[in-house]
Order: structure tokens, then sequence, then C-alpha cells
């Protein structure tokens, strides 16, 4: 997908500082970006400021970078689609190759941008540093909480030890990873999480300090190139519950490339499911196997997979692992190439 890098001039700013690294702020919409009622963290316009609205908002960004704003959508995150993610993708890739471009940052809507950030983990091909913030509360908020967020964003982007970590979340003072990033809490300010595997390490003002790595394979080490792509395979999601249609598989077989089920407990669903699934791969369709519960692991079992010819998922949640089977499909459609990726990423 060849999209023309935007224009950038970091010395056109009257606060540059040559001795301070340049951050590109790479703007999607969002809350962070929402305006409504003064004071009200409820009932209004996600993605309602630009980019530059945002970074004046900001005190004293300029003593952690110079930074230069691209607006690439103004979206609620419920509308992005593959396509801002092949675009975000293009921008980073085309853009990292400039020797003034040090890190980056992109403001994002909280209710996507887990998937955003496990998109852009596995497919950029830069070590430096890549970070994705949002916020709870809209920009009109009381104690919004974007300014903060987009403060220690800028800090993590400028800071060497970013490097090389793969795409990283920062919001609420942590630090996460874009593998493992869930969004656990429907208002309040501190709702990222990694579950199981806690946090990277956290923001203390403008300071980072790390604790963990992800084991992964992400970016520079990925196996993924979305440069020439105009798509992606088309993979869908079905929620498996007590008295849940089988009919629902044949469907999806209809629209997709392949499907990922959020099975009950570690992954499992009803006997007429497995028969179902057992069919989908006769008819070339891959089938992911993973957990409607947020946490825990869904390994390889030797009832349903080998039944059913399912792929666990290992410990993705399903929304990621629909990402992954995605990119998967535009290398492959072996089960065991298939299921190797799903262990490696």
């Amino acid at each position: 997908m060849i999209i023309p890098a935007p224009e950038l001039n970091f010395t056109a700013s009257p606060f540059y500082n040559p001795s301070l690294k340049n951050v590109v702020i790479l703007a999607t919409g969002g809350t962070i970006a929402g305006s409504g009622e003064a004071h009200k963290t409820l009932n209004y316009e996600p993605g309602a400021l630009p980019v530059q609205d945002l970074l004046d908002s900001v005190p004293h960004l300029e003593r952690l970078a110079n930074c230069a704003g691209v607006q690439v959508s103004n979206l609620c995150s419920a509308d992005i689609t593959s396509e801002h993610w092949l675009t975000l993708a293009a921008y980073i890739n085309t853009l990292a190759l400039r020797e003034d471009v040090h890190g980056f940052v992109i403001t994002h809507g909280t209710d996507t941008l887990d998937e955003t950030s496990y998109f852009l983990n596995l497919v950029i091909k830069t070590d430096k540093p890549v970070i994705i913030t949002g916020s709870m509360r809209p920009a009109t908020a009381i104690s919004a909480d974007g300014p903060l967020n987009l403060y220690q964003s800028v800090a993590l982007a400028a800071n060497p030890d970013a490097s090389g970590q793969g795409v990283m979340v920062v919001f609420a003072e942590g630090i996460y990873s874009g593998r493992d990033v869930q969004k656990v809490n429907t208002f309040k300010a501190n709702a990222f999480d990694e579950r199981d595997f806690g946090c990277l390490g956290y923001m203390r003002d403008s300071h980072a300090f790390f604790y963990t790595r992800t084991l992964k394979r992400h970016t520079t080490a990925s196996q993924f190139d979305v440069s020439a792509m105009t798509g992606l395979p088309e993979v869908s999601v079905a929620y498996f519950h007590v008295d849940a249609d089988p009919g629902i598989l044949d469907y999806l077989a209809t629209i997709s490339k392949g499907i990922v089920i959020a099975g009950a407990g570690g992954g499992i669903y009803s006997k007429p499911w497995i028969d179902k699934v057992g069919e989908l791969k006769n008819n070339n369709i891959p089938v992911v196997r993973c957990s409607r519960i947020s946490s825990g692991i869904t390994l390889k079992d030797s009832y349903i997979d080998l039944s059913a010819n399912s792929i666990p998922c290992n410990s993705l949640v399903p929304q990621k692992a629909r990402i992954l089977l995605s990119l998967a499909l535009t290398q492959t459609t072996g089960y065991d190439e298939i299921a190797a990726m799903f262990n490696e990423y």
C-alpha cells in the first residue's frame, strides 16, 4: 500500500530545541480528542479536536521533545478500520527511515486501542519507539486524563530505553505491551491492564521505569509485511454460549476466510460446534479456538483440536487472535504453520 508520507518540519516550531529528540504525533481521534459539555464525562463527541489542540493542551511538552502532529483521522475508535491500520503502518514505516525522526506517539480511542496496538506490533518495521495512548475522559471534562497520558507518552517515545520493545501503550502511568494490553474497565481512568502479565513498567512524571519485556516476536523480527497490501483477509469472531446455534459458523464461513471462536472456559464449545468446525476444515476455513475469559491460556486439546481441527490461540484474547489469523492468512492456510504463529506471536 503506497501512501505518501506527510510532510514534517520540526524546526518550524518556535520551541524547537536541537538537543531534544523529534517525535511524530499521529492523531486518530477518540475520547482524548473529545469535546462536550464543560466538566461532564458523558455525552461528548469523540474526535472533535485537531491534533494541534491536543499538543497545545499539554503544559511544557516542548521540554520533552520536538513534536510534529499529523491528523491521520479524527474518529470514534469504533469506526477505525483495517484501512486506517494500513495507513498508520505505512506512515510509521516510511517516517522511521528519516534520521531526524526518533519516535512516534499515536493518540487513539480506547475501545479498539488494544487491537490497533497489536496489529502495529506485528507489522511495523522499526525499532524506534512507538507509543499509543488515549484517555477515558474527554478533553472538556473535569480532571481530563488525556494531557498526562500524552505527556508521558511523548516522554517515553523520546527515551532510548523504549527502543526495540515493540509497540507499547502508556495509560494512567502504566507501560503495557501492544500484544497483551487490554481494556478492562468501561469508565475508570486506569482502564488498561495486561491481566496475568502485569505491565512492562511505570511512568512517573517524565521518567520511565522498566521491569519486564515481551518475549514474543514483533516489529523488525516479525515475518508479516503489509507494505503492498490494500486490505486484509476477513476473519470473524463467533461467541459461544449455552444453546448457541452452530449454524452461525455456516454463515460466517460465507463472508470470512477464517473464524475465531470465543469459547467457554479454556476455549471449549459443544459437540454440535465441534462437528461444525470439522466441516469448516474441509472447506479450507481455518478456525482458531479462544476463550471468552480475558485471562489464562488456551492450549492444544487432544479431544477438541484433533476431532475438530481447530488451532488454540495460546494467550491471545479473541479480538487479537482475529488479527493474527488475518495476517497469517496472507501467507498460508496450513494449520501447522498457523499454529506455529500463534505460539511465536
